[in-house]
């Protein structure tokens, strides 16, 4: 082996020589495409030029070398021997290369419509629509792009594809094994579909799952992530938003009306506190401003509970304003009338004279400190 690399050296010093020489004159021009690239950029903002170069920056530093070696390895002077292996590997870099590279232009064109679908406004029922529904059909078109490049690549090698041969003859029992074995993930995809189709969850939606309040935050192809609402996350199966009950609070608006429960006493000044609830309530940004109701919708022995209905742009601001109205009544009713909190209330009666208890009152003089009424 030495004798013959001493013999013929200048063959494979030729064919290194072509071959670095190619790969680094690719790198270098990417290198001077992506900085021009970029320096427009920063100058003049655009949503299809910042995708393509967030996206195919690393398939750059290999599909561009790739190219520059697919040109120039016919000119290597190589033995067969060495070519023939040598570009059967190049071809399969090539399919897995040209696979990313439909992968990078699917998402751009993904990028480009959920521009257009922005969920950084206060209406985007429709944005969290849409934006579900391209996220998983991204998951599916990346799925189906990858099972066709590993196929064809497979196809390209003699020995796999008379396995693959032999299999068909057996494919009633394959199959059969195969779908037991992949039921889960067969359920996972159909549950997929139907939520994308169906969308009883989206991105962002706030739901109540598991006694839990938080946010839909991601919908992979197999599960869930809620975002708890003191920044946990519970993830749950896919299977389950199909077959559990859930709270979806922002199904078809992100609108919710809060309220606030107090009880308070029978002699609460309820128009009083009425108008005090207009004027808190016209006093901060959280309030949406169409409902504006206060109302006694309890009583017992004891106090009676109102109620202080209203409006908010979202759950988030429905909660804050909750807390805000609360503290403003309760300051209120604490200023203006404190003989309205709740309170307990016990009358002393004088026993007859004939009754035989004790004087001072019913429960006797030992029973209640301070001074006896008489």
């Amino acid at each position: 082996m030495l004798h013959y690399f001493a013999t013929n050296w200048e063959p494979w010093a030729w064919s290194t020589a072509i071959l670095v020489g190619s790969i680094v004159l690719a790198l270098v021009i990417r290198f001077i495409l992506f900085a021009v690239l970029r320096r427009i950029a920063r100058h003049e903002s655009s949503v299809l030029r910042d995708s393509i170069i967030r996206h195919s920056e690393r398939l750059s530093r290999w599909i561009l070398p790739l190219f520059a070696v697919v040109v120039v390895l016919p000119a290597a002077p190589l033995p067969e021997r060495v070519m023939v292996p040598l570009q059967h590997f190049v071809g399969l870099a090539l399919i897995a290369a040209l696979a990313w590279l439909v992968v990078v232009v699917c998402d751009v064109i993904f990028d480009l419509l959920a521009f257009h679908y922005r969920m950084d406004v206060s209406d985007n029922l429709l944005a969290r629509r849409v934006q579900t529904q391209l996220r998983f059909l991204r998951r599916v078109v990346i799925l189906i792009i990858t099972i066709v490049a590993l196929s064809i690549m497979l196809m390209t090698i003699p020995a796999i594809r008379q396995i693959g041969a032999s299999l068909l003859a057996s494919a009633g029992l394959a199959g059969l094994i195969v779908g037991m074995a992949m039921r889960p993930t067969l359920s996972s995809l159909i549950a997929g579909m139907q939520i994308a189709l169906t969308q009883p969850i989206r991105i962002d939606d706030v739901v109540v799952v598991e006694g839990q309040w938080g946010w839909i935050e991601e919908i992979q192809s197999t599960h869930v992530v809620v975002r708890i609402w003191d920044l946990r996350r519970l993830v749950l199966p896919l299977s389950y938003f199909i077959e559990h009950p859930f709270e979806n609070w922002t199904r078809t608006s992100a609108d919710l009306l809060a309220y606030v429960f107090l009880w308070v006493d029978y002699t609460i000044p309820v128009d009083e506190v009425r108008e005090e609830l207009t004027r808190i309530l016209k006093t901060t940004k959280k309030w949406k401003g169409s409902v504006n109701v206060l109302q006694i919708t309890d009583a017992n022995e004891h106090a009676v509970q109102i109620r202080a209905l209203m409006d908010a742009a979202d759950s988030s601001l429905a909660w804050d304003l909750r807390c805000y109205v609360r503290e403003k009544l309760i300051a209120f009713l604490q200023k203006n009338h404190p003989q309205c909190l709740p309170r307990l209330r016990g009358e002393f009666t004088t026993a007859p004279p004939d009754s035989g208890q004790p004087k001072g009152g019913r429960f006797g003089p030992s029973a209640i400190p301070g001074p006896q009424s008489a």
